[in-house]
Order: C-alpha cells, then structure tokens, then sequence
C-alpha cells in the first residue's frame, strides 16, 4: 500500500520572505509543502492603510516570484484568517501548520483560535521565532514578567544566545493539483482599490526581499559606519530606512543583527534592534498596551479637534514639526528624530492624548507597527515603560541643532524655501504673512508651563 506523502502548511504573516525562515524551513521538511498568505478582510477594515497595504501587495508578488524560483507559488486566500487557514489545512490534507509566533493581542487570539480547530484533529500547529532577534520571553528579570526597563534588557540580550541564520530550502514541492483545485489554487493579487479606499502617498517606497536586500547592503556600504554620528541628523537622512521591511519580515532582524553587528558602527545600530526587541516583548506581556496607558498617569487630555487638525496636515507653525507631518504624508515615513520632536509636540504643547498620534502614524506609516508605535508614542508622552512626564522637545531648539541649515525644512515646507537661516527655524510674522505660512498655533513657553501645571493639579 502506497503511503500518503507528507504535507505542510507554511502561512506566512509578518515575515514575508524566504531567507532566515525558520517556519518555511520546518514546513520544508514535509514532502510537499503549501505556502499561503491569508488577506484578513477583518484586519485590513480595522487596521489597513492604503500605504501599508500598497506595500505589501509589493511583498506578496516578490515573495511568489521567490517561492516560483524555488519550484512552488504562494496560495493566497482572503476572508476570516483562522478559517481560511483551516479550509486549505482540509482540502490539502495537511499534517502540520508552520508559522511564525507573533506578539499582538490579534496575533496571539488568532493562534488560540486555530490551536483550538486543528489540533484536536490531528493536525499539529508550530509556532516557530522570526519576529524578533531574540524571542520575546526568552530572557526575564529576577521578579519575573516582562522587561520594564531597557538598560538590563539590553544587557541580558546581548549575552542570550542568538540561533543560527538558516539558509534557503533547495526546493519546495506543492501538493499535486493544487494550481486548477478551485479552493486552493494560487490567485492573482488583488489591486489596492479592491482592499481599501484611497491611494497611497505619492512618494511611497517599495517593498519585497528583493528590495529590502538592495536597500540593507547598499546604505550599510554608504553608512553604517557613520550611524552613530549621523541618524539624528534630519537633512542627510542617513537611517537605513528598513523599517518597514523588518515590519512585515522581508528582512530577518536576526540576519541583519548578524551581518552588522561586528561592522564599524555596527554595534549602535544592533541597539536599535534591540529597542525594537524590547517593545515587542512588552507588547507580547501586556496586549492592552496597544491602546492603553503602560503606566497611566491619569492625564485628562484636552480635546481640540481643530489643533490636532493643524497638526496633522502640518500647519501648526512650527517648520520643523510640520516638516516632519509633512514627510509622512508624502512618504508613508518619517525620520525618527523628527517623530520624536511632533509627538512631544502633540503630547506637551498641545496636551492632546497620545492615541490619536499613535492612530494618525498608523493611518500613514509603512512601517506602522503595533508594539514600537504604540510604545514609542508612550516614551514621548511619559506613559509609557519608561515614565518620564518631563521629556519635552523644544522643537525650535531641536530644529536649530537637528537642521541646522534650515534643509529638512526647504525639502517639505516649499513655501519656505528661500527663508535663510537661522530664521527659518522661527520665521518672522512679516516672512510668514509674504510665504503664506501660518503663525504658530501655541507659545511654546506658555504651553509647556500650561502643561505642567496640568501634572502638578493630577499629583494633588
């Protein structure tokens, strides 16, 4: 009797690629293997943006064309994720389901759900690292829990063992009839009108391995060297720009930690992949922290729809703040230094609740990633692991030490173009009135004091 040949199951979520894969290397050892990506309808309604969106259907057609050259295709289907899962697992057979173990409330109710499904049906679910360099829980204070401050959790990170970077399967073999089964069969992707409503920002990059590979190695050739010196410097936009590439895998943060760590300058940026691992691990302890205060300090928040308006669509009369909202909306990216300086803007000189910050980088960013967005917002705003109510941006001081020359400015506010510095970091009313530039909407002296008499009544 001829025994059934074995079958796996790879669903692919935030780690769209086939380089450092450790669930596409496990589901490889099967004898056929199906490699699928599931357009969650629910998520891209509740959580899609037409950039992140733009973005991976840009991943999804690289990572086809890498899984064709490796003799398979990618199965896509779209509805309910845990049920259209589970539908492909019955048509094909499978034995085993492989993917890659994910940190957020959504992620983690997901895999309880189809836990629940397959596995008492035979069908083993393996949850495999890749999200992250190390694997959120895989190191631990001495009172136990997750990680509250950053400093220790560095320490211990970089003394844990990290895994190997895996290789490539040779080939992957699917399942015999599964291109003409009308259930299972590999579809076209689907345009960006058909998933959600609007177009991305015109300057969008673009996504894929291919290219995420392209970007590493060219700017850690031009850069990395010079990291440390120079990622705060907005005009020469020195930062590598993966971001978005690590947000939804198409580069393993453990195999870019690996290559650049022992590079010069490389050690300052494997840092940052660190704070990246550390919010992830924080997210991966407390779920809620996605929407609520990590560490709340009862902050009644003003409610200013016109203000949080102006700041938005980079009006707020401030250059260096509106450069930065600017760049977001042509770009779907900001530089780090400047999302620092418009979140504190938000948080401290408007006294606006930092969730509607968070939620506007994530209607933009392509690289909008529950854990850092949420948990950076709430460093800015001193809610967060890290609760520091006193963390204030003064952005015209930042904009004179970060911008010297006024150039990250002239690139997104056009209108003060051929304002010299240093008055373009404070632009005269006569200037504004010529350019067309508004006044700025707060004192930022006044605002800061406003604010901190805020703090002192709370404490009282």
């Amino acid at each position: 009797m001829t025994t059934a040949p074995t079958t796996s199951v790879v669903v692919f979520t935030r780690d769209l690629r086939v380089r450092d894969h450790p669930a596409l290397v496990a589901a490889a050892a099967a004898e056929q293997v199906v490699p699928l990506f599931v357009l969650d309808d629910g998520v891209v309604a509740a959580h899609g943006s037409a950039n992140r969106t733009a973005f991976l259907l840009d991943c999804l057609a690289d990572l086809r064309s890498n899984l064709q050259d490796l003799g398979a295709d990618l199965v896509l289907r779209r509805g309910d994720w845990v049920h259209e899962v589970e539908q492909v697992v019955r048509s094909t057979g499978a034995q085993q389901v492989h993917l890659s173990a994910d940190v957020s409330g959504l992620a983690q109710r997901r895999m309880r759900r189809l836990r629940a499904l397959l596995e008492p049906t035979g069908v083993e679910v393996h949850a495999h690292q890749g999200i992250t360099v190390v694997p959120p829980g895989a190191t631990a204070p001495s009172s136990g829990g997750d990680w509250k401050v950053f400093t220790p959790f560095y320490r211990r990170w970089l003394d844990h063992p990290w895994r190997p970077v895996l290789g490539v399967p040779a080939a992957l073999l699917l399942p015999p009839g599964i291109d003409d089964t009308g259930i299972d069969r590999p579809r076209d992707l689907p345009a960006l009108a058909e998933l959600i409503g609007g177009a991305a920002s015109p300057q969008l990059c673009r996504g894929g391995e291919t290219a995420a590979l392209e970007q590493l190695r060219d700017w850690a050739a031009d850069h990395l060297d010079e990291y440390e010196a120079r990622h705060n410097d907005l005009p020469s936009d020195a930062t590598s720009r993966i971001s978005a590439h690590l947000h939804f895998g198409t580069l393993s943060p453990l195999e870019v930690a690996t290559r650049l760590r022992d590079r010069p300058g490389g050690a300052p940026f494997v840092r940052q992949l660190c704070w990246r691992d550390f919010y992830h691990q924080a997210l991966a302890g407390r779920p809620e922290v996605a929407h609520d205060d990590y560490r709340s300090r009862n902050d009644h928040w003003r409610d200013d729809p016109e203000d949080l308006a102006a700041w938005t669509e980079g009006r707020t009369g401030f250059p260096v703040v509106d450069a930065g909202m600017r760049q977001l909306s042509a770009e779907g990216f900001m530089h780090n230094r400047a999302r620092m300086i418009v979140a504190s803007f938000l948080t401290k000189d408007l006294y606006v609740d930092w969730r509607l910050g968070a939620a506007h980088f994530m209607s933009l960013l392509v690289d909008g990633d529950v854990a850092n967005n949420q948990l950076n917002w709430q460093w800015t705003a001193g809610t967060g692991t890290d609760s520091n109510p006193n963390r204030i941006f003064n952005p015209t001081v930042q904009s004179k030490r970060f911008d010297p020359r006024g150039d990250y400015i002239r690139r997104h506010v056009p209108e003060l173009s051929d304002v010299p510095a240093p008055e373009i970091h404070e632009p005269e009313s006569g200037t504004r009135r010529r350019v067309g530039y508004p006044e700025p909407i707060v004192d930022h002296h006044e605002a800061i004091e406003a604010y901190r008499a805020q703090l002192t009544a709370q404490r009282e």
